[in-house]
């Protein structure tokens, strides 16, 4: 790792080198006369050096790879892990590999907001540039680009996940042999950035060794930005948490949903009210944080028959449907059937996980300051199921998840459902057990979202630059409009590859 190239401005610093910034990373460094500085919070491993748990897709969550932050799930007031990757590769070095692609309704849905070329038409070119499979229509899937993805076949997955299958087609749905391809209603194997099992984050396929190797690109690992230094309203530089100053000339934040929104808020830019609470000079007054949505999900989870208890490879085949309330063409409920689960829980040591979510969500959560000082972390509200119509979907889900885990094919691979158990049999009961063990998919967007000018929510426009303001942006999955039908890995890689394609190079 380079120090700054002996410079004392780059002409680009990027914070945060996970599924955005290591893409942007690669992308504005391609040019040798543009010199750019990636800043990343955690390590910057070499990609011979990432530790078996962020190489492992059958251990999510990064253990020290975590940023550490809570958030309160609900009106109770219970408050869970909202686990964020603290390394070179981001989150997408910690999570479940999930690589689907977001649908042409998504696009429409940001369309509403005022944004402009980010239909699924503009938008599949980009998809296929990135990608890297032997899949599907090679009119819709790309064949050459940097990011691998790999769709699992039948053969490939255990006893129970293919009983699941069976089980969701005997419910009535559509087998599905490429979600990303033009029809995702259905069951499917998952496709994965998994290949030969080994998780393939951003930091190890966009930054290789040959791309590290780059003399006007330089990566700084376990750096913490505090803040963004401008001139008026001009963006600078930035300031590190230990009071380290880093000029450039023009600034990326790339810190994910909740750390973009917290280095803009430090830096003074956010809702005025809030920043005042804190002493901080207000720069631009934006409803930074004020649109947050994530995917409420619940773990239906059964312990496996002895002679089915395979668990490996842990990911996976997913539902991906409509809700009886779902409208247009959305899709907005996901039962996604994994082995992520500690063995331990079960008595016949393996067990299947049947977790559904609400991918289409109505409730807002929000995310604020807790004080001036990042080591304080953010103060995350998810508000999940405060709409009605979240907690009818979650239901209905539930209940398909349910009726699925009693299908014939399941009852030969399942010894007894483990949650929420056989003793909850009436709605009301099931509902008030979906409450005590909702968790998070771990998909959060929106906290700086993209949008017209006349768009109440907007915090950028459709390329970024943050309102009001010059050479600052933000791109990665927090200016999404609105929250995704699926997992928005893929999606945030596309983003930041859309924006470097379209704007930047």
């Amino acid at each position: 790792m380079r120090e700054n190239n002996g410079a004392e401005t780059v002409d680009v610093v990027i914070v945060g080198g996970g599924s955005a910034g290591a893409v942007l990373a690669n992308r504005l460094s391609a040019d040798p006369e543009r010199t750019v500085l990636l800043v990343e919070g955690g390590p910057a491993y070499t990609p011979d050096e990432y530790p078996a748990v962020l190489r492992d897709p059958a251990r999510v969550g990064g253990d020290e790879h975590d940023w550490g932050l809570t958030a309160t799930i609900d009106d109770t007031g219970r408050v869970i892990p909202t686990p964020r990757g603290k390394v070179l590769g981001g989150s997408s070095a910690v999570n479940a590999a999930v690589a689907l692609r977001a649908r042409a309704d998504d696009f429409e849905k940001w369309a509403a907001h005022g944004v402009t070329g980010w239909s699924f038409e503009e938008v599949l070119e980009t998809y296929r540039a990135l990608e890297n499979t032997t899949d599907g229509d090679p009119r819709l899937r790309g064949r050459t680009g940097p990011f691998p993805i790999r769709q699992r076949t039948r053969a490939e997955l255990t006893p129970s996940l293919r009983a699941f299958i069976d089980a969701s087609a005997a419910q009535g749905l559509a087998r599905i042999d490429d979600p990303n391809g033009t029809q995702q209603n259905g069951v499917t194997p998952y496709p994965l950035n998994v290949v030969n099992e080994v998780r393939q984050n951003t930091g190890l396929v966009y930054l290789s060794d040959e791309v590290r190797r780059r003399r006007n690109l330089t990566i700084r690992g376990r750096t913490t930005v505090d803040r963004v230094l401008f001139d008026g309203t001009a963006a600078t530089g930035i300031v590190t948490l230990d009071g380290q100053v880093l000029r450039a000339g023009e600034v990326i934040l790339s810190a994910g949903t909740y750390g973009s929104a917290g280095i803009l808020m430090r830096s003074g830019i956010g809702p005025a009210t809030d920043l005042g609470r804190y002493g901080i000079e207000v720069v631009s007054d934006l409803p930074v944080g004020r649109r947050l949505q994530d995917h409420p999900f619940y773990y239906n989870i059964y312990t496996l028959k002895p002679d089915a208890n395979a668990m490996s490879p842990a990911a996976g085949a997913i539902v991906w449907t409509r809700s009886s309330e779902a409208v247009g063409d959305e899709l907005d409920l996901h039962i996604s059937a994994t082995h992520l689960a500690d063995p331990s829980i079960s008595p016949t040591g393996g067990a299947i996980v049947l977790a559904t979510a609400v991918t289409q969500p109505d409730s807002i959560g929000s995310v604020a300051l807790r004080s001036r000082d990042p080591k304080d972390g953010l103060a995350i509200d998810l508000n999940f199921l405060a709409e009605p119509r979240d907690r009818r979907r979650m239901l209905e889900g539930v209940q398909l998840s349910r009726r699925i885990g009693r299908e014939a094919a399941m009852a030969a691979v399942v010894d007894s459902e483990l949650t929420p158990g056989p003793g909850i049999r009436d709605d009301t009961a099931l509902e008030q057990v979906i409450r005590q063990q909702l968790d998070t998919y771990q998909h959060p967007t929106s906290t700086a979202p993209m949008g017209a000018e006349n768009d109440p929510w907007a915090v950028v426009d459709s390329v970024g630059n943050v309102r009001g303001m010059s050479r600052l942006r933000v791109v990665d999955a927090s200016i999404m409009p609105r929250a995704l039908s699926t997992a928005p890995n893929v999606t945030t890689i596309m983003l930041a590859e859309h924006i470097a394609r379209t704007s930047l190079l």
